[in-house]
């Protein structure tokens, strides 16, 4: 009597699979609007859902009950509440007729299986055993371990080789059927993993959308040539933009995806990704090409690598690599603000180490012009090649010795280059109590180079100039925290002074080039650096005073941040004489005041803001005004206000707002005052049911460096249990309103703020 048991949940393997065909969501699916309670409502008597350590199906016994057992030893019946039981499985029916000497069966009357993943109900099931042939009638099913339901008028079994005519899915409730995907007959083969369906159509509510003669699809977690969900969008630029990506299975450790896609005011394009894995590393390849693009009359083309190979348990090469037609590609295929904002492409390729105490790397790194408005002379040094080491190891109890170095080969297309050493070793100590802690550290900075004789004629030294000085650092800090209660609220209230004193004497460094070095925009961060310039070319000359002053309020409830301020100053004690090219000196006196604050209102509205005064001109260097509020559900309203001196001045407004449960508006105003400029404005619409949502945005944005505007209008229908259609409005809703969705409430991406690891900076502080 084991054989309804295997053979049923192939017999739906075709019904548990039609959900597989969906891309993967952003996020999960949200099903709260559903209807409560099961369609089909579990069985009385069936056994719980397998559990991770429990033996396979196949290991345990088959247990058979029912009311009336009849016939011969060779010709069973089983009759009244028939009840069949294997592990998670469990079959129950009114009658089973065994014919054992001919291999057949004929189970009738309500029908009823349920396992771990499905549940089904069917009239009729019939079959052979030596032939291995089952016919089931008249079923319907419901998913249990994922939302999605639908019927069939009969399921034919040959061993593995499933047929089923007649079928629909759909994750709606049957009362409301919003959309269903019909399929007059589908094959499926389990060995192979895939099924064939043919004449299925796609209807939204009664009205068929989609008519597809045949297509395939994995019925498995085994990949399957075929076609993916199209993309569809409009814009003014593009015009009509239709993606249709086709999937090639080409072997079970790689694949490729080619997508054609179609602009009406441009032409027709080709994307492709070719994806590879091994046990040792993976890697991704993407190219695109497109002849005689009609906006700039020319072939376009673009190609990618990334990918790495694990050498040894500490060591890794890796690869970025990039490389487009020509200067406008990036803009006119980019379709945000950040696709504007790069002026170059960068690739590189090394290899990486990291150890307890050290990581070091050797790599190459070369840059691409994306940026029309400029010629190649902007581009940065390319170094070819580079390598570096940090070590560092303590040495006792509160002792700690290291070293950063650098060697790298700087090379420019149109201007001459050179080769720099940079070593920089350090001893520091590590003094500290529950509530305080003192850290000295000196450093010897020594830096050399070996330069084209064209640049060294061009700065008026030698081929071989060189630096080296001492860097002094005490970093020194207590911490006081006391019980307070406000509002009837239990906080732990922290006060944290600190300062930090650099010393550095000066080095003339006229002489020396300026490959990768930048003054750093001043900020927090830079109270606490024993440089203020990126890069080695550049020493700063020292003799100043940091004093830093944080509190905070921290909710013992939940421990939250109810309140937090920062204040800190650099005094300077001396004029630093070591300036770079174009950059005001920096005269004995007070830095600006450098303030931030976050003040968390109430579990809705919080308020932050950043503000620098300088003393000195009387005058604000940079002001950000910061505010966000949380409707109820996934409501969220984003207001920002950014100002720097003589650089920008801006205004972002975002907002998602839920009008009902089913109905919700979104939009974006982000607005350049300095300029007086749009920058981009997003107005949209969202329609959420239980199982169908439609997103649809209009969108004007800024396209490029001339500040041309740009019109699109984005549409997407979320399926869900099936998948999408149309343009990923998640994706640009997401990134311009922040906390779409409540999973990114950060003020900044961690994206933005996190450093590489394979980033040398020998300014930090050890």
């Amino acid at each position: 009597m084991r054989l309804p048991l295997r053979l049923l949940p192939l017999s739906l393997s075709i019904a548990a699979c039609l959900p597989g065909t969906a891309m993967a969501d952003d996020k999960p699916l949200n099903w709260a609007l559903c209807p409560a309670g099961d369609i089909i409502p579990p069985f009385e008597g069936a056994p719980p859902a397998a559990q991770p350590g429990d033996p396979a199906r196949e290991q345990q016994p088959t247990v058979i009950d029912g009311d009336v057992l009849s016939g011969t030893r060779d010709n069973p019946t089983t009759e009244g509440n028939v009840v069949l039981t294997r592990g998670d499985q469990f079959l129950g029916t009114d009658s089973i007729k065994m014919d054992r000497e001919a291999g057949t069966y004929v189970a009738e009357g309500n029908i009823r299986y349920q396992d771990s993943g499905i549940r089904i109900v069917a009239e009729r099931a019939e079959g052979n055993q030596n032939t291995d042939v089952h016919t089931i009638s008249n079923i319907r099913y419901q998913l249990v371990d994922r939302r999605g339901n639908g019927g069939a008028d009969s399921i034919q079994l040959t061993g593995s080789l499933g047929q089923m005519h007649h079928s629909t899915y759909s994750s709606c409730d049957p009362s409301q059927r919003m959309w269903e995907l019909r399929a007059q007959r589908i094959d499926v083969d389990s060995e192979e993993g895939f099924g064939v369906a043919r004449n299925a159509v796609l209807r939204m509510g009664k009205v068929p959308v989609l008519y597809v003669p045949w297509f395939k699809f994995p019925v498995d977690d085994r990949r399957q040539t075929g076609l993916l969900y199209p993309s569809v969008s409009m814009s003014g630029r593009n015009g009509f933009d239709w993606r249709q990506p086709i999937y090639l299975n080409l072997a079970p450790n790689y694949d490729l995806t080619l997508t054609p896609r179609l602009m009406t005011e441009r032409g027709l394009m080709l994307d492709s990704e070719f994806r590879y894995l091994y046990e040792r590393g993976r890697g991704t390849v993407n190219a695109s090409w497109m002849p005689n693009d009609d906006l700039r009359d020319r072939d376009r083309a673009r190609l990618a690598f990334s990918g790495y190979h694990n050498l040894s348990g500490h060591w890794q090469a890796r690869a970025n690599l990039g490389w487009v037609s020509d200067s406008r590609y990036v803009e006119d295929f980019a379709n945000r603000l950040a696709g504007i904002s790069a002026s170059f492409l960068q690739s590189s390729a090394g290899i990486y180490g990291v150890g307890q105490h050290w990581t070091a790397g050797a790599m190459a790194e070369h840059y691409q012009l994306t940026d029309y408005t400029l010629n190649d002379g902007h581009l940065p040094y390319s170094r070819l090649p580079r390598a570096y080491v940090n070590w560092e190891q303590p040495l006792g109890h509160w002792l700690d010795a290291g070293v950063w170095a650098e060697a790298v080969r700087f090379d420019h297309r149109e201007r001459p280059g050179g080769t720099r050493l940079d070593v920089k070793p350090y001893l520091s100590a590590r003094l500290a109590g529950p509530a305080w802690y003192i850290t000295p550290t000196l450093a010897w900075r020594y830096t050399a180079y070996q330069l084209d004789r064209q640049l060294a004629q061009q700065l008026g030294g030698g081929t071989s100039p060189s630096r080296n000085l001492p860097i002094t650092t005490l970093d020194a800090g207590v911490y006081f925290d006391r019980d307070t209660t406000i509002d009837g609220d239990a906080y732990l209230h922290t006060l944290e002074p600190r300062l930090f004193y650099l010393n550095a004497p000066y080095r003339k460094q006229d002489g020396l080039p300026l490959f990768d070095t930048r003054p750093f925009t001043f900020s927090w961060g830079q109270l606490f650096r024993d440089n203020r310039y990126s890069g080695a070319d550049r020493q700063t000359d020292a003799n100043q005073l940091t004093v830093a002053l944080s509190t905070r309020l921290i909710r013992r409830a939940d421990g939250r941040e109810k309140f937090s301020a920062s204040l800190g100053q650099i005094r300077y004690f001396e004029d630093s004489r070591v300036v770079a090219p174009g950059e005001t000196p920096v005269a004995e006196g007070k830095s600006a005041w450098v303030a931030d604050a976050n003040y968390l209102i109430n579990d809705r509205w919080t308020l932050g803001a950043s503000y620098q005064w300088d003393p000195k001109f009387r005058r604000e260097d940079l002001a950000s005004v910061r505010a966000r509020y949380l409707w109820p559900g996934d409501g969220v309203v984003n207001l920002g206000y950014r100002y720097r001196r003589n650089l920008l001045e801006q205004v972002d407004f975002s907002f998602l707002y839920p009008v009902s449960p089913t109905w919700s508006v979104v939009g974006r105003y982000y607005h350049s005052i300095e300029d007086d400029k749009l920058l981009e404005a997003i107005g949209g619409v969202q329609w959420d049911s239980c199982c169908l949502a439609v997103r649809a945005l209009a969108r004007r944005y800024v396209r490029n460096r001339e500040g041309d505007l740009d019109n699109s209008i984005q549409v997407e229908f979320v399926l869900k249990g099936l998948g999408s259609a149309g343009q990923n409005t998640e994706r640009t809703l997401r990134r311009a309103i922040l906390g779409y969705h409540r999973d990114d409430l950060y003020l900044v991406p961690p994206g933005n703020t996190t450093t590489d690891p394979d980033d040398y900076d020998p300014n930090l502080i050890p």
